[in-house]
Parts: C-alpha cells; sequence; structure tokens
C-alpha cells in the first residue's frame, strides 16, 4: 500500500538526460491524439444500432448524455493530468493515491486494453482494406488475409484455409516503426490522418444535410414498447450507454504527459478539448444520418451509413466512408500503441518490470524496447489468432481505469487540498462521484464473460507482481 509521493512524481517530471522522453508535444498535438483514438469505426455504426433499437431520432441526445458522462471522468483526469506530468496516466494516479498494489492492477489492466484492443483494430483494418480494394477490383490472396484458423470460400467455390494475416500484420510493424522514430512525427502522422479522417465527417455532414426528410424526426423520440431501453426516454438512456463507448479513448492523451511541451496547460486542453471537438461532430453526424433516412431502415444493419447515402445521388460517398473507416482503424492503432508503450515505460521505470522496458533510445529518445516487444505480442496475435478468440476490445479496462481516477481526486483533494493545482475539478465531490457512479453502471452493464476475462487476468498480473514487482519496486527499496 506504499504510496508515490507527489513531490517525488514531480521530481521524475523535470529529470532530463538520455533516458528520458523528449518534451514535443503541444496542445494542437494532444487534442489530436485524443480525437484520432475517440473517431473510430464505431461512429459509422454504432450510432445506427442505437437509434433502431434504443432512441430513434434522439440518439442525438443519447451522444449529449454519453458526453457529460465522459466529461465527469475527464475533468478528473485534467486535474491529475496537470498536477502530475508524468507518463502513465492512471497507473501514475493510483501510485499517488491508492498505493502500488492499486497502481499495478490497474497498469496491469491497461496493458490488456491497449494491446488486445490494438490487435483486434489491426485484424478489422485488413478486412476492411480487402473491402475497400474490391472498389477497384483487387482481391488480396484469402491465404493471406486469414489467420491459420479461419477458411474463406474462394471465386470458384473451393474452400481455402487462412496461412497469415499479412495486412494486419503489417500495419503494426509500420505503425510501431513510425512510433519509435520519434513522438514529433507520430503526433505529425497522427494530425494528419485526423484530418483526413473529420474531413470525411465534415463531407458527410454537409452534403448529407442538404437530404434530410424533416419527417424522418417524427416522434423525435418514439413511444416506449413497454420494454426498458426500448425507446421513449429510458431508450434514450440506453442508447447513451451504446455510445458512450465510442468515446473512450481521450485517457490515452494522459499517457502522453511527460511528452508534453507545457503540461500543466495542455493536458487538460488536450483531455476536454478532444472531447469537446468529437461531441461536437457526433452530434451532427447523428442528427444527419437519421435526418437522410428514417431510424427504422437502420434495423439489423451493420452499415447503417450506407443506407443513409443511397437517398443520395452521391454514390462515391460510400468509397469515401469505407476510406474513413481505414483511417480512423489506423490512428486508433497507432494511439492505442503510443499509450500502452508509455504505460509500460512507467511501470518499469518504477521498478515493477524489468529495466529494459524503460530504456530510451539514444536518437530518438523514445522507449523504442517496449515498442519491439509490443509490435511482436500484438503482431502474432494480429496475423495468427481469429478475431473472434481475440475477443472484440472491451471496455471494462478503461472504465476501471475511469473508476480509480475520480476516486483518486477525492482522496487527494481531502489528503492535500493544498497541493498545487494548475487546473481544478470543478463541483468535487460532485463531479467525481458522479463520474464513479457512471462508470460502475456502465461496468456492470457488461457481459459476464468480458468481467471473467478482466478477472484471469487480474490474477495473473497478481502473481507476477508478488512473485517479481513487490520484491524489486524503486519505491520499496528507498
Amino acid at each position: 500500500m506504499r504510496i508515490k509521493s507527489l513531490d517525488l512524481l514531480r521530481q521524475e517530471a523535470a529529470q532530463s538526460g538520455e533516458n528520458t522522453l523528449k518534451r514535443s508535444l503541444g496542445a494542437f498535438n494532444l487534442v489530436a491524439i485524443g480525437i484520432g483514438v475517440i473517431i473510430g469505426a464505431g461512429l459509422f455504426s454504432l450510432t445506427g444500432i442505437a437509434a433502431a433499437n434504443h432512441a430513434g431520432p434522439a440518439v442525438t441526445l443519447s451522444f449529449i448524455i454519453a458526453a457529460v458522462g465522459c466529461a465527469f471522468s475527464a475533468l478528473c483526469y485534467a486535474e491529475f493530468a496537470a498536477m502530475v506530468p508524468v507518463s502513465g496516466s492512471a497507473y501514475t494516479y493510483a501510485y499517488a493515491t491508492l498505493g502500488e498494489l492499486f497502481a499495478w492492477i490497474i497498469g496491469w489492466d491497461l496493458v490488456l486494453e491497449y494491446s488486445v484492443g490494438a490487435a483486434t483494430v489491426a485484424i478489422s483494418w485488413s478486412q476492411y482494406l480487402n473491402r475497400f480494394l474490391g472498389y477497384y477490383g483487387l482481391h488480396l490472396p484469402p491465404q493471406l488475409m486469414l489467420s491459420p484458423f479461419e477458411t474463406a470460400t474462394a471465386a470458384d467455390g473451393a474452400v481455402v484455409s487462412g496461412f497469415v494475416n499479412l495486412p494486419a500484420v503489417l500495419i503494426v510493424v509500420a505503425i510501431t516503426a513510425i512510433i519509435i522514430r520519434g513522438t514529433s512525427g507520430s503526433a505529425l502522422f497522427n494530425a494528419i490522418v485526423v484530418a483526413l479522417k473529420v474531413l470525411v465527417v465534415l463531407v458527410f455532414i454537409a452534403l448529407g444535410w442538404q437530404y434530410i426528410d424533416p419527417a424522418n424526426y417524427q416522434p423525435y423520440i418514439p413511444a416506449n414498447t413497454g420494454t426498458f431501453g426500448e425507446f421513449g426516454w429510458s431508450g434514450v438512456l440506453r442508447g447513451a450507454g451504446v455510445v458512450f463507448f465510442v468515446f473512450i479513448g481521450f485517457d490515452i492523451v494522459a499517457t502522453m504527459a511527460q511528452e508534453a511541451k507545457r503540461p500543466q496547460r495542455d493536458m487538460p486542453i488536450g483531455i476536454l478539448g478532444s472531447l469537446i471537438v468529437c461531441t461536437i461532430l457526433f452530434v451532427l453526424f447523428g442528427y444527419v444520418m437519421t435526418g437522410m433516412a428514417s431510424y427504422t431502415e437502420f434495423k439489423n444493419s451493420a452499415a447503417p451509413v450506407a443506407i443513409a447515402i443511397d437517398k443520395t445521388p452521391y454514390r462515391w460517398l460510400g468509397q469515401l466512408i469505407i476510406g474513413a473507416i481505414l483511417i480512423g482503424y489506423t490512428s486508433v492503432i497507432l494511439v492505442d500503441l503510443l499509450g500502452q508503450s508509455r504505460v509500460f515505460f512507467s511501470m518499469s521505470r518504477d521498478g515493477l518490470l524489468p529495466r529494459s522496458f524503460s530504456d530510451v533510445h539514444p536518437r530518438f529518445r523514445t522507449p523504442w524496447k517496449s515498442n519491439l516487444l509490443l509490435c511482436v505480442f500484438i503482431g502474432l496475435f494480429a496475423g495468427f489468432v481469429p478475431i473472434n478468440v481475440v475477443g472484440e476490445m472491451t471496455s471494462i479496462g478503461t472504465l476501471l481505469a475511469f473508476v480509480m481516477v475520480c476516486l483518486g481526486v477525492l482522496i487527494l483533494r481531502r489528503k492535500q487540498p493544498d497541493a498545487p493545482r494548475s487546473f481544478r475539478t470543478p463541483w468535487v465531490p460532485v463531479v467525481p462521484i458522479l463520474g464513479i457512479l457512471t462508470c460502475l453502471v456502465m461496468m456492470v452493464s457488461l457481459p459476464g464473460e468480458t468481467w471473467l476475462r478482466l478477472i484471469v487476468w487480474l490474477a495473473l498480473g497478481l502473481v507476477i507482481y508478488f512473485a517479481y514487482g513487490r520484491k524489486k519496486s524503486k519505491l520499496g527499496q528507498m
């Protein structure tokens, strides 16, 4: 239960030298990183699901409610990130408030979140790439698009087995190479990708606005069917639970605190700015999509945006959306790998993981050994494991981290009320408590197998901690 003091954390943040990360990120870069991971393919699918099954045209209200729920946690993250500008995000904040064991649990939890998430997104990226190339008559051999445990039916009717999902492996390798070359280069690449992705969303909003049929908004909140969550206000709330997971990602901004040029000012801007920008885009996107087509048409559709696009003469817009999904997945993989390596870096620097994970490249000033290890680990999963085994990237790990951060703000405000805070979470304790309750409700709503997966992973992590980390902890040796 030993706690790392704020003074010690600030000393680490102020260190300079060959084995420290380079401070190269400004407020714009941090906002772009947040947007890069928040705007993913989920926007193009979950919006239709929430509208068709739960909220109808009032999915726009669902987006606003979900954003408010995220804002409780984001405000708490902003306070910590400005106070303790050290990489590691929720892991570091837990170390400063709840103790080493809780910090390990959160850090190990984030390892699962980012690693499995990156592998899953890489596999999906490969599938969308094949679909995109199909527009131009190009098709990659199925043997190089599937894992050895998957089969596909060829054009001649023959059933072929996969060998390796090569595009998934290559995208992980390519993104890793960009990350190792330097955070500023990664940030530039991410900024370009984010700009293209946002442009596609804006093009859809601008062109689709002309084809809005006001009749599709009647009724704006469809009458409840008699079942909780199926339309009515309960449906709007259930819809908020569905689209809540589209917003998750702003927390990864906090992992980059040690590479921010002016963290006390820029970290709150990066965390809150990315959330505000995405909320505005999502509300407009949902409004236009449900105005172009009736929400009932999105029922059982995996591509609701395509249904809306069919209401326009712009058939090329469908290709553009697939391109946006590819771009979106690319930036999600990049930010996942960035965040994962920074958590590894912090845990290694504290002695809880082998020292090699905190070695910094002498030229690029990045944790290159962590990047290479993650490249191999995630690349193997992406290339050789079916997507249904890897599992969808769940949000239970992130929600658990949110709870810990909100709890940490409450504890630190009580224990050290006079500690310098360049950004203060407003309305404490109301905001942190609402953040905790919101996240707990979301966690309870997740399926049982997700909880089982988390428990097994954390049990493995505790074995590693008590066998290695507890004995090697630098804080324990002071």
